[in-house]
């Protein structure tokens, strides 16, 4: 039962490293495409992702079946786990209550925002195309846009601290001084990638993504 249970923490934690916090990262990256280019920087980014041969496939494998294990097997230990007051510094203390907390965030979060999103598109009910459109009306909405920030600050987050506690468990940033130095890196990465969510979600506010909305709704009543 033991060699189970390690063997099902170290592939949790593998998973939210590789490939959810790589997903994480370019995710981020590809978003940050609509404050830096604008709906057609974005539109391109979504495209080259679309482009991709044998999507639903990878998607399914790369990401939504790690995010279920990942997030199940997140909650249940969680579950099992008491506040960990004692175990580490103070500091430490706080950020082991703090991913599972996140965790649980993250988890809802990132289910709501593919059921906006992807969903949506293997519903039919939208394109590719106007998900920048799709994401103007999520981003407008004041109390999405306030839950949005929340949501990706969790997720973001939880990537950036699970990976120092990677790093350890895994024996690659070994005794006190390798370890500082790997906490300030993740939260290096905390910060940069919590700035291209946040930009992007910005973004999305702006005029240029109105107007490519408006056109969009246009063009449907058109067609209707």
């Amino acid at each position: 039962m033991k060699g189970n249970s390690y063997f099902a923490r170290k592939l949790h934690s593998l998973l939210g490293i590789i490939p959810l916090g790589g997903f994480i990262v370019v995710h981020g990256m590809a978003n940050y495409q609509a404050f830096e280019r604008g709906p057609e920087g974005f539109a391109k980014g979504v495209g080259l992702i679309n482009g991709l041969p044998l999507l639903p496939l990878l998607e399914v494998v790369m990401i939504y079946l790690p995010l279920l294990f990942h997030g199940i097997y997140g909650l249940y230990v969680a579950y099992q786990s008491n506040s960990n007051t004692g175990r580490f510094k103070y500091g430490r203390n706080w950020a082991f209550t703090a991913q599972r907390i996140t965790g649980v965030i993250t988890f809802v979060f990132v289910f709501w925002h593919v059921y906006q999103t992807r969903l949506q598109v293997y519903m039919g009910k939208i394109t590719h195309e106007e998900l920048g459109s799709t994401m103007h009306h999520i981003a407008s909405s004041p109390v999405f846009f306030a839950l949005y920030v929340i949501g990706v600050l969790a997720a973001v987050f939880h990537f950036s601290n699970g990976l120092w506690a990677f790093l350890i468990s895994w024996g690659i940033t070994i005794g006190p001084k390798a370890q500082r130095v790997s906490s300030y890196i993740c939260m290096g990465v905390f910060v940069i990638v919590s700035a291209l969510f946040i930009l992007s979600l910005v973004a999305f506010r702006g005029d240029e993504f109105n107007e490519v909305a408006s056109a969009a709704i246009a063009l449907l009543g058109n067609i209707g």
